[in-house]
């Protein structure tokens, strides 16, 4: 049973429904953001996830351009995939790879949970993908809005200090998904929050071989074979992945881009069959872009769908993986009572 105590406005039951019940018992909620333009966003309390996103590419129609299921079970479920897609979820603590599951702070070691091989990924066993956030505050009108908080304890996943997290997802007039993080710690800690949501602008069942890429960016990170950064710069220009210029989505991409200051777009989007382009903006130092969304045949999408290894992109706005172990990258270090905040903007426009 929905109860009133979850919600800010009277309207507010008819666009929340449950989505399932956990293992415990606990129900999660799936609550609907609409602007005034009809577009309509999904967002659930179980990872703070994405499960939808609506978009109007004309008067009578709109095309869903995330991935995701239509269960709980199914999200809990694809964690135990070959490879755990982590649909539409927030990721952290940190995002990205560290390398042996260890750094230093304040000259001691210290050792992470290990969920990759040697090697932590996306926050460990159980990341911020795979909790349930209290829903804060629930606003209708011109710029509806939505938004989670979450608090990981001293010790989770081996993390130090106590970090609070917000997160509020925001719908604007002119049709932009904005993401807003805030967060502080009880202790020095690390801190690298990105979004995981899969874009596919021809429509979630489709796939994104031939929508156009851009991103922003003069250099990546130059990795090793398991994919750890190895603290080396590598020029775009030349090579498979210079998107400086609008091309074809790749086949393949697991790389983080070191993006320029001379553009305020981070990355573009776009789908010339449905004539529609999604611009990243983001204060964050870097976009990871990963092409993907297999469930191996194990697992339905939504609708039935059968998701395959080019069936959406990620724009993973972030600063760099593994950054506590390479001096050199931006710092991802927060300290006690200090404020980690980051942006990032999904805008669409029909051309």
């Amino acid at each position: 049973m929905i109860e009133k105590k979850h919600f800010s406005q009277t309207d507010s039951l008819e666009k929340t429904k449950s989505f399932g019940l956990l293992a415990n018992g606990n129900e999660v909620f799936c609550y609907t953001l609409t602007n005034k333009n009809g577009m309509e966003l999904d967002v659930m309390d179980y990872g703070a996830t994405i499960t939808s996103l609506r978009v109007p590419i004309s008067i009578n129609k709109k095309v869903d351009v995330v991935l995701g299921f239509e269960t709980i079970q199914d999200y809990i479920d694809s964690y135990s995939l070959p490879s755990a897609p982590y649909f539409g979820c927030v990721i952290g603590r940190v995002a990205g790879r560290i390398n042996k599951a260890r750094f230093k702070l304040n000259e001691k070691e210290i050792i992470l949970s290990k969920n990759h091989g040697l090697h932590q990924l996306h926050g460990g066993k159980e990341g911020f993908g795979q909790k349930i956030w209290k829903m804060k505050k629930y606003t209708h009108g011109d710029f509806p809005s939505i938004t989670f908080e979450y608090a990981s304890q001293n010790g989770e996943e081996n993390f130090p200090g106590v970090l609070v997290v917000e997160v509020t997802y925001m719908l604007t007039e002119s049709n932009q998904v904005i993401v807003e993080y805030n967060a502080f710690s009880t202790d020095k800690t690390i801190v690298n929050l990105t979004q995981h949501s899969y874009f596919n602008l021809d429509g979630h069942q489709h796939n994104i071989s031939n929508q156009q890429l851009f991103v922003n960016a003069t250099n990546l990170l130059e990795t090793d074979e398991e994919n750890i950064p190895t603290g080396t710069f590598l020029p775009v220009a030349d090579s498979p992945f210079d998107f400086s210029e609008e091309k074809k989505c790749p086949l393949q991409i697991d790389n983080t881009f070191v993006l320029d200051k001379n553009n305020s777009i981070a990355a573009s989007l776009y789908s010339q069959k449905n004539k529609l382009r999604m611009n990243v903006y983001t204060n964050q130092p870097a976009v990871h872009i990963y092409v993907g969304g297999n469930c191996f045949g194990q697992i339905k999408g939504k609708e039935a769908v059968n998701y395959h290894p080019l069936s959406g992109i990620c724009f993973e706005t972030q600063h760099f993986p593994d950054s506590p172990n390479h001096p050199h990258f931006p710092s991802i270090m927060l300290e006690k009572g200090e404020q980690y905040y980051h942006q990032t903007i999904f805008a669409f426009e029909t051309i």
